[in-house]
């Protein structure tokens, strides 16, 4: 069976489990949605300040950064319940390739995080959000980038932890800082010095910066050119740790 095919069979398993429970999905773009209309309105004499027309041609982009990293950070959730009823023990003594197994739930995850990215640029669209159509184009990929890295180092930690108990503190340690640090909801200008400095060795911060500046295109200024480093970077950590996780698993 070619790894195409073990991906595709993975795939579409992780799906149908998806449309017969679609909580996580709901959930997922439920939280972004409340943001865009709840905290939205609030940052329009912030964002005026900084010459952008319109709050949500900041906002949206923030927000399909916080759907990438977020949403995909849950995604492990689900491979723990799998674990724990032996469905990855039966995953196991097929032959079908570790990497497959891994890139399949991927797929899924990545699927999932397009159509709440459609959604979610709809939305702003509706509320008067501006910007280049390339460039919300590239804003997505490269969100759905950080986004698969994000699904697969989620993956690896549930493989690891085991426990829903021990991953979901672990996770919220990482989110708060990233949320706080990275820009997502207000510019990271309007803080302290300290406070920017600190926020420049948060890769996601420049993640965030690319995305926002993706929207403009302008693909040649600093923050596209590092932010897409670092998404590339991040998932292909993140990938090579949870094959190797997928892989140790191996009995």
């Amino acid at each position: 069976m070619t790894f195409p095919r073990e991906c595709f069979i993975v795939f579409r398993r992780q799906l149908r489990m998806n449309l017969r429970n679609p909580a996580w999905v709901i959930i997922g773009m439920l939280q972004p949605i409340m943001y865009l209309f709840l905290f939205g309105p609030l940052l329009k004499p912030i964002i005026q300040e900084l010459g952008v027309d319109n709050e949500y041609t900041f906002f949206v982009p923030g927000m399909l950064v916080q759907l990438g990293i977020f949403g995909a950070f849950f995604a492990g959730f689900s491979l723990i319940g799998e674990w724990r009823e032996g469905v990855i023990e039966a995953e196991r003594v097929t032959p079908a390739s570790r990497t497959a197994l891994l890139v399949g739930r991927l797929i899924r995850d990545l699927v999932q995080l397009f159509v709440q990215a459609l959604i979610l640029v709809g939305l702003g669209y509706a509320l008067g959000m501006t910007g280049s159509v390339k460039g919300i184009v590239f804003g997505v990929l490269l969100t759905m980038l950080v986004g698969g890295a994000c699904a697969a180092a989620s993956n690896a930690l549930a493989l690891t932890t085991k426990s829903e108990d021990v991953m979901a503190p672990v996770i919220n340690m990482v989110m708060m800082p990233v949320l706080l640090l990275s820009g997502i909801l207000l510019p990271m200008t309007m803080g302290p010095k300290w406070l920017q400095s600190v926020s420049d060795w948060m890769p996601f911060r420049w993640i965030t910066d690319g995305v926002r500046t993706s929207f403009s295109g302008d693909f040649a200024r600093d923050p596209m050119v590092y932010g897409t480093a670092w998404a590339a970077v991040l998932f292909v950590l993140a990938l090579w740790w949870g094959t190797s996780t997928f892989r140790k698993e191996n009995a």
